[in-house]
């Protein structure tokens, strides 16, 4: 059991570091879309008001700017250049492949542990999904006190302009304090508890239901069957988990940026702040920028776990 654990974690570990190389632009345009209401103005001597370079570009408007994905990308390549897309990795790069391991290695000791009691000796019962689930859950909220400070430093690096080493410096030196490093902790939690054992057991149960349909329409031997067991169930689950849980988690993620960005003062208040932005529209208010999470967390969730898959047969020796 205990060797199990330590491949789930080294296996968790390599997928998470892949996944923010490849996904880190969009995470930045994301959180800089999520925290536009947070970001300086200025006053134009018409009167107008503009966002300030740090969002990524200018724009006048008589009321609240608004920026759009597109305009976020072209004022930051335009000011910062092409690797401003990337800001905020370092500390990322540091911190996701111990999230993910430990969330990876939450994952299979939750799956190994309901297999072992499980009679009938199946997996994606409901048992194998209730540990799962469990698992999923312990691991989110133990990786979100390792999170929730990194994720200051990112949206530091992101939103305001800072360099690594004056953000770090910034977030350490409230180390003790709920409104220094932890700041956004409680919406970390909401966002990282139940929204992952959502996530671990929709990829477990669609990995289960796709490997099932795909092996009773396929021969014993076939090339096809083995790449598209090992290659594409993996990825199509995983962007499926993705999708599911970021359907509880994201308004918890939003509130969190907003929090950190420094205009959100409370779970409650910050939420009632979207939903009044938005005209009163709790949806809209509360899902902004939806559309571009799953557009990051889609190929995020299908490159992870298909790493993690294929790590942990390798690290194994299956």
């Amino acid at each position: 059991m205990l060797n199990e654990a330590w491949v789930d974690f080294a296996a968790g570990w390599i997928s998470g570091g892949i996944s923010v190389l490849v996904c880190q632009p969009v995470d930045t345009v994301l959180t800089r879309l999520q925290a536009t209401s947070a970001l300086p103005t200025s006053t134009t001597n018409a009167g107008f008001h503009t966002v300030s370079t740090a969002a990524g570009g200018t724009k006048a408007s008589s009321a609240t700017v608004t920026l759009g994905p597109s305009a976020i990308v072209r004022g930051m390549i335009s000011n910062f250049g092409v690797t401003s897309l990337w800001r905020g990795s370092s500390a990322m790069i540091g911190a996701v492949p111990v999230q993910n391991a430990l969330l990876m290695t939450g994952y299979g000791v939750g799956k190994r542990y309901s297999g072992y009691h499980d009679e009938d000796g199946k997996n994606g019962n409901h048992n194998v999904l209730v540990g799962v689930f469990v698992g999923g859950c312990t691991g989110g909220i133990l990786q979100s006190f390792v999170m929730s400070p990194v994720e200051l430093i990112k949206v530091t690096q992101q939103v305001i302009g800072k360099s690594m080493s004056s953000a770090t410096t910034n977030v350490a030196s409230g180390l003790f304090s709920r409104s220094g490093a932890w700041k956004g902790l409680g919406a970390t939690l909401l966002r990282d508890g139940i929204p992952h054992g959502v996530w671990f057991v929709s990829y477990d149960y669609a990995k289960t239901e796709l490997t099932s349909s795909y092996e009773s329409m396929t021969g014993e031997g076939d090339w096809k069957r083995t790449t598209t067991k090992e290659i594409a169930i993996p990825m199509v689950s995983g962007a499926f988990a993705a999708t599911t849980a970021w359907l509880v988690g994201y308004p918890f993620d939003l509130i969190k940026t907003r929090i950190q960005a420094g205009t959100g003062h409370g779970v409650i208040s910050t939420a009632r702040d979207l939903v009044r932005e938005s005209g009163g529209r709790v949806i809209h208010g509360l899902y902004r920028g939806f559309t571009l999470k799953l557009l990051r967390s889609i190929p995020a969730s299908a490159i992870g776990f298909l790493t993690y898959e294929t790590a942990a047969k390798v690290l194994s020796g299956r």
